[in-house]
């Protein structure tokens, strides 16, 4: 009769198990179970974390940009849930071609997601903003552009929020009204009171 390393080990565990003391099985499936129990915590604590984190606060890091006006955009490609696309999205600056971040997102009739891609667009991959619901597989797809450094954080879902969001146009220090500082105001006044 031969014997195999898997019956082998298998019956040392069970003699084991069987001829030691009450005392000793004790302990060890206190040791086994308290293994167990902390290993729970760590995962949940960890997921809890994860599940946390505010996309809001995201603040890229301060390594040189690679052109004047440079910008991030969550990027992401067929993700299933916003969450996941923000939280595993590159970490690139968008090419100097763009301006916007696109969000594409497809979801069915009871509103949930089937498909969500993130990017940095230009201007004529904007223009197609709104939501369209598909007669043929019941799903519907809302496209939304924004301006500013990883502004997509948000899923568009209906015809209030799939819009092309751009900033207030800044003006440049050449088209600035010419202020005028309190030195001349003061001096100005001085004249009038004499």
């Amino acid at each position: 009769m031969q014997i195999n390393s898997t019956s082998l080990f298998s019956l040392q565990v069970y003699e084991f198990w069987t001829f030691s003391t009450p005392r000793i099985r004790m302990l060890l499936l206190c040791h086994a179970l308290t293994v167990a129990v902390v290993q729970t915590f760590i995962f949940s604590e960890n997921r809890a974390f994860a599940r946390n984190i505010n996309f809001y606060n995201v603040r890229p890091p301060l390594d040189p940009t690679p052109f004047p006006n440079s910008f991030k955009c969550f990027t992401c490609e067929n993700a299933g849930d916003n969450y996941n696309c923000n939280r595993w999205a590159e970490d690139k600056w968008c090419p100097q071609n763009t301006q916007y971040c696109l969000t594409v997102h497809h979801f069915t009739s009871h509103g949930r997601s089937t498909s969500i891609t993130k990017k940095c667009a230009s201007t004529s991959e904007c223009h197609f903003v709104g939501c369209h619901h598909s007669q043929d597989s019941e799903h519907t797809e809302c496209r939304s552009c924004c301006e500013g450094m990883i502004c997509n954080v948000e899923l568009p879902t209906n015809h209030t929020n799939a819009v092309f969001a751009v900033m207030h146009a800044q003006r440049t220090s050449g088209s600035r009204a010419p202020a005028l500082h309190l030195p001349v105001l003061s001096w100005a006044f001085m004249l009038l009171l004499m």
